[in-house]
């Protein structure tokens, strides 16, 4: 019988037909909320934890904390309880009410920081946990192992699934773990493939994707794996995202939104080529907040 760590990653790549009428450019989507968890960040949580363990870094009796915008604690909660290690969650507090809901499902105990810190503040507060003693923080946003999952799983399938003939992949940056992974990769296969990065315009707030002040920028970001960055406005994303629901099925949250909207700009340049998109996770972990609020 086989382990729910097995079916993380393998996740379909699918045409959007209608989002894009482009006829000599192939836009595909890969739709990661397919992961047990339900989103991209299965990859990572999975990587990172057994990394920590495999390492030793992760010790009988320590728990784990990690500041998280809700996605990644997500799975961190998830797979944490596979290997019976306890978990503490720290995210700022207009996270959805789905996504705590969830966490606290798995056994996780959440800690919500006030809204206006943003990440730093929640990132802040695990630090000083940390510092405490008793807790490990595998530090999403500086911690290899998040871009080797990548590296070795989302790479790899994009490349077989598009037989090679991938051009370019789009990703939304938030700790920036995919869009790292995914270039390390896929420009080992091929130099020519342009990897597009995607972040919100000045003032927006997108949840998933990050503008990073300087000081607070992911020690695994290297902007040299990045050909190219395009911003997007939080109510184009949120457009966007409401499109792939309607007309492609595609039902997901914002930062996939976002990522789809820069693959669209993206296309109205290009003559031919094949277009690769992350779909971040599921739009069920947005229904209580106003993302697919119409009136």
């Amino acid at each position: 019988m086989a382990s729910l760590l097995e079916f993380i990653g393998n996740t379909p790549l699918v045409e959007l037909n209608n989002i894009n009428r482009k006829a000599n450019v192939k836009l595909l989507a890969k739709l990661e909320g397919h992961n047990p968890g339900g989103s991209v960040k299965d990859r990572a949580a999975y990587g990172m934890i057994k990394g920590a363990l495999d390492r030793g870094e992760l010790q009988p009796g320590m728990k784990l904390i990690e500041a998280t915008s809700g996605n990644t604690g997500i799975a961190l909660a998830m797979i944490a309880r596979l290997f019976g290690v306890e978990m503490e969650l720290v995210m700022p507090e207009n996270a959805t009410a789905e996504r705590v809901m969830t966490m606290e499902a798995f056994g996780a105990k959440v800690t919500l920081t006030p809204e206006a810190g943003s990440m730093e503040a929640a990132i802040d507060y695990a630090r000083d946990k940390v510092a405490s003693g008793g807790y490990l923080m595998l530090n999403q946003f500086g911690n290899p192992d998040n871009y080797m999952a990548h590296y070795y799983s989302t790479g790899p399938e994009i490349w077989n699934d598009t037989a090679g003939n991938v051009t370019h992949f789009v990703s939304s940056m938030g700790t920036t773990g995919t869009i790292m992974g995914v270039s390390r990769y896929l420009k080992e296969q091929s130099e020519a493939v342009q990897i597009v990065g995607v972040q919100p315009i000045e003032g927006s707030q997108i949840p998933g994707i990050r503008r990073w002040p300087q000081e607070y920028l992911p020690a695994i970001f290297e902007k040299e794996r990045v050909d190219r960055i395009i911003d997007v406005a939080e109510a184009d994303a949120v457009a966007m995202t409401r499109r792939l629901a309607r007309e492609e099925g595609v039902f997901a949250g914002m930062s996939s939104g976002g990522a789809v909207l820069a693959a669209t700009r993206l296309i109205e340049e290009l003559e031919e080529g094949v277009v690769v998109c992350i779909i971040c996770d599921r739009g069920d972990r947005y229904l209580s907040s106003d993302l697919f609020k119409y009136q």
